[in-house]
C-alpha cells in the first residue's frame, strides 16, 4: 500500500463526530482518497494564485481562501482583506521567490 497523508484513525474520528456509529474499512478508505483529491485540487490552484502573486514557492492561507473551496463569509475571501498590514519588523518579501 503506498504512503498514507491522512491518519484513518483520524479519518474515523471524524465520521463518528459527523453522527455515524458504525463505519466500515471501505468507507474510511474512500473517505480518505476523497480527501486527497480535493487537498490536491485545491493545493494546484493555490499554487497557481501563489504563481501569479510573483511566488514561486511560498503558498499563503489568502491562495488557499480564493480556491473557492473554503466556508469562510464571503467578505472574508475578499483580496482586499488580505494585504499585507505595514511592520517594523524585516520583511520576509525577498524569501518569497
Amino acid at each position: 500500500m503506498g504512503n498514507r497523508k491522512f491518519s484513518l484513525y483520524d479519518i474515523e474520528q471524524f465520521i463518528r463526530e459527523a453522527g455515524a456509529e458504525r463505519i466500515t474499512e471501505d468507507a474510511v478508505t474512500g473517505l480518505e482518497k476523497e480527501i486527497e483529491k480535493l487537498a490536491e485540487q485545491i493545493t494546484n490552484k493555490a499554487m497557481r494564485y501563489a504563481e501569479h502573486a510573483g511566488r514561486k514557492k511560498l503558498i499563503r492561507t489568502s491562495d488557499i481562501l480564493l480556491t473557492g473551496n473554503s466556508e469562510w463569509p464571503e467578505y472574508q475571501r475578499s483580496p482586499a482583506n488580505f494585504r499585507r498590514k505595514a511592520s517594523t519588523t524585516k520583511s520576509a518579501s525577498n524569501s518569497d521567490m
